[in-house]
């Protein structure tokens, strides 16, 4: 544990922002994985389940969890998945 006041800080804030991120990444993956399954099992609401993967692959680009272009790949699949 550090000794300066500014640096305990930094430590504290950081896991603060860890465990923020994680949770973000952990509902984009299941957001994805959501989707997958429903494309997979011709589920009649596979679209719903596209959009929220969307909307959470988007917003962790945004937030920076994950490359800009690494999204839109994980979307262009699960594009390609649904119309195939």
């Amino acid at each position: 544990m550090p000794n300066i006041k500014s640096a305990i800080k930094r430590v504290k804030t950081t896991a603060k922002a860890n465990a923020h991120n994680a949770t973000l990444k952990s509902a984009m993956r299941t957001a994805v994985k959501k989707a997958e399954a429903a494309i997979t099992s011709n589920d009649t609401n596979a679209n719903g389940f596209i959009q929220d993967a969307a909307k959470h692959l988007d917003k962790a680009a945004q937030k920076g969890l994950i490359h800009k272009n690494a999204a839109n790949r994980t979307k262009s699949r699960l594009m390609k998945k649904v119309n195939a």
